[in-house]
């Protein structure tokens, strides 16, 4: 009976694992990222985007996604990088993050999708400290994949409660009023 205790946590450690080794690679600003799949609701075309006035620089503006407001973050903007470049391969990946006790879809606007990669825990570093492009504490991590690094985004950070608060904002009647008329 004691074996059978040791090894139901065990067990649930490496389902954990497992669900945590698959994440979404994409492109941005020439560099490759990657967000665990858990989290992603869908990943749309770019297109469609009503701009907002007076919101900060990296919120693009919002979608309707069949019928729901969904404000539109472009990530090179929020990494205080160049604004992105409108192309044919930009997308928008509809993520689901917490805010409280409530969830949100945010979207998040890349250059390209690439793909979706299982990245075992063995070969994921810890974040480091210095020498990125992004704030350390965006980063969750760093995978290897064929010998590369690929960047791993704590996309709570990224989409911290600061800019969740600003993001409340954007449900406010301009945009209510925006997602009955669409």
């Amino acid at each position: 009976m004691n074996a059978i205790a040791q090894t139901l946590p065990t067990m649930a450690d490496n389902q954990e694992l497992e669900e945590q080794q698959q994440y979404l690679t994409f492109m941005l600003i020439g560099e490759t990222y990657a967000i665990g799949i858990l989290r992603i609701k869908e990943i749309i075309q770019y297109g469609q985007l009503t701009e907002v006035p007076r919101m900060p620089d990296f919120i693009r503006g919002v979608i309707n996604l069949r019928g729901a407001v969904v404000p539109v973050i472009d990530l090179s903007a929020r990494f205080g990088k160049q604004p992105t470049a409108i192309g044919r391969r930009n997308c928008i990946i509809i993520i689901e993050v917490t805010m409280g006790d409530e969830t949100q879809n945010v979207g998040v606007m890349v250059d390209a999708v690439n793909a979706v990669l299982e990245i075992p825990a063995s070969e994921i570093e810890p974040a480091p400290t210095f020498g990125t492009n992004i704030r350390a504490d965006f980063i969750a991590g760093m995978g290897k994949i064929n010998g590369k690094f690929v960047i791993i985004l704590n996309i709570q950070h990224v989409l911290s409660m600061d800019d969740m608060a600003s993001l409340a904002g954007v449900s406010s009647s301009p945009v209510a009023e925006l997602a009955q008329t669409g």
